[in-house]
């Protein structure tokens, strides 16, 4: 048996004439282009039939990728394919493929089986597969998917990129288990954009890492078939988390690839055009930690009574939580450390629909119109059983933002807020502090109660003067000065123990010490709440 010559295909493995065109390509670092005249005929994912002029074999292309024929020449090796159909399985598990790859438009029919092998860069742009295996794949470039169809899912577990992975404007749909793209442990040297894509079943990102930014702008995520739709807790992205819209319309990047930085808004009639990033079902962020931002402005997610948007423990230096507001489910910010807080009033769920036990934020950034009073009914909504610890990290915002007006009031109303939890006689005492000089956070009103009792008690002691306790001896009778005595506890003025009262004069002397015990107590206790704030 003869060894073929250099260059040529080994023998026996009776290539097809659009197999030797391949080959030839292969060697030249050309495209081979099998797309038909007819536009409607190039649609990898269409009903036409591509027949045997427009076909090659999987095992020769595997063939190629690992053990392809140097290049001519002068030229570069590389498998450039556009508009071709691969019959077999695509299978390179554990191999080094050296020759850059990139297919435009190409229909396989079966998986395409990439574990544990390792590439250059792999660009598939707009082919339709029935599945992508590629777990522990390695890459030193890119990875590129955009537009592809995918009918059974794409495993990338443990798969590391060396600089971007694109999925933009990919549909995918689910495997066996229910998962559309399961990539957990993932590395991404660069960006992860995955922007006006199509899941149907769920995205799960578990622990994965993204050098740069991970892009999810326009994209929809639909799992009825599960609780979440968006799986990544333990994420972290260098960056910032988009979850936004993208703009539609706008200029045509030629070539068929997606432009490098994913759907930009530049242009006037782009950000007329907007599609929201939607997810419709959970989404589960948990412990992840974000470089920059987590980004939710326009987003809307559709949840079932039972399923949540959960950021718990989640650390970024900014959350913008700008999305629309859910009808159903709930949000769940237990334990996330922000420092800067960007929301708006009518983007958060109401009563029941939020919970933020132990939620951190630095600095409030509202937009648009958010008074205090709608604040407050925030915070009423996160805490359908009383709760100090929001109210109180409220305070703390507002008190940095030098708005200590706005910080007393909302301490004043986590006491109204606790005194319904207390008994009768607490409550009572409540009201009573309340109405006087509203728990201490009012100090103005004792001064004000002081001097209108001060007024009454000098007016009816100076038409009923009090008897001296020994008669010639004691100073002389001041009505103003002895109710002063009266009203200030503690405070010995050198009146009240040389008068004696009588008759019902004696229930006016106790209604008024009484009354400057209360108010005194009052301020005391606000004043001792100011001091432990500080």
């Amino acid at each position: 048996m003869t060894e073929p010559p250099e260059g040529e295909p080994p023998t026996g493995l009776e290539l097809t004439a659009v197999e030797r065109d391949m080959w030839q390509a292969f060697r030249n670092g050309s495209t081979l282009d099998l797309r038909s005249p007819s536009p409607g005929h190039n649609d990898p994912a269409g009903p036409q039939v591509w027949g045997p002029e427009r076909s090659v074999r999987a095992r020769v292309v595997a063939l190629l990728l690992l053990h392809g024929p140097a290049a001519h020449p002068g030229r570069v090796a590389a498998l450039k394919l556009n508009g071709v159909r691969v019959t077999g399985t695509l299978d390179v598990a554990g191999g080094t493929v050296v020759p850059y790859v990139e297919m435009h438009n190409c229909r396989f029919d079966e998986q395409l089986l990439l574990p544990e092998s390792s590439f250059t860069t792999l660009r598939l742009v707009g082919c339709a597969m029935p599945r992508l295996e590629g777990a522990r794949i390695r890459t030193e470039g890119d990875l590129h998917l955009p537009r592809c169809v995918v009918q059974h899912g794409i495993r990338l577990t443990d798969a590391h990129i060396g600089t971007d992975l694109l999925l933009n404007q990919m549909v995918v749909r689910r495997d066996r288990r229910g998962l559309s793209i399961s990539a957990d442990g993932l590395t991404v040297g660069q960006d992860l954009q995955a922007e006006m894509m199509r899941s149907h079943g769920e995205m799960s990102l578990r622990g994965a890492t993204v050098g740069a930014s991970l892009s999810l702008r326009g994209s929809t995520l639909n799992n009825p078939y599960g609780r979440r739709a968006l799986n990544a807790p333990q994420l972290t992205v260098e960056r910032t988390l988009y979850l936004t819209a993208a703009g539609i319309g706008g200029p045509r990047y030629g070539g068929g690839a997606t432009p490098p930085y994913g759907i930009t808004l530049d242009a006037p009639e782009q950000r007329a055009q907007l599609r929201r990033f939607e997810c419709l079902g959970g989404a589960r962020l948990d412990d992840g930690r974000f470089g920059d931002a987590v980004d939710l402005s326009q987003a809307r997610f559709v949840m079932e009574a039972d399923q949540e948007l959960s950021l718990r423990r989640v650390q970024t230096p900014e959350l913008r939580f700008l999305g629309e507001k859910q009808q159903r489910g709930r949000v769940v910010l237990s334990g996330a450390r922000v420092a800067n807080l960007v929301d708006r009033y009518d983007s958060w769920p109401g009563p029941g629909g939020l919970v933020m036990a132990g939620f951190f934020y630095e600095h409030l950034i509202p937009v648009g119109h958010f008074p205090l009073a709608r604040r407050l009914d925030w915070v009423a909504a996160a805490t359908p059983e009383y709760a100090p610890e929001p109210y109180e990290r409220l305070a703390g915002a507002l008190r940095v933002s030098g708005e200590d007006a706005e910080a007393r009031a909302v301490l004043l109303a986590k006491q109204r807020r606790r005194r319904e939890t207390l008994p009768p006689a607490g409550k009572a005492w409540g009201y009573l502090q309340d109405w006087t000089v509203a728990y201490g956070y009012r100090p103005g009103r004792a001064a004000v109660w002081m001097a209108v009792l001060w007024a009454l008690g000098a007016l009816y002691f100076s038409y009923r003067p009090v008897p001296a306790l020994k008669e010639g001896e004691g100073p002389q009778w001041d009505a103003a000065l002895y109710t002063l005595d009266l009203l200030l506890p503690v405070i010995d003025l050198g009146q009240g123990t040389a008068w004696r009262p009588g008759g019902g004069t004696q229930w006016v002397v106790a209604a008024l010490t009484l009354l400057g015990w209360v108010l005194a107590t009052t301020v005391a206790a606000g004043a001792s709440r100011l001091l432990r704030r500080q």
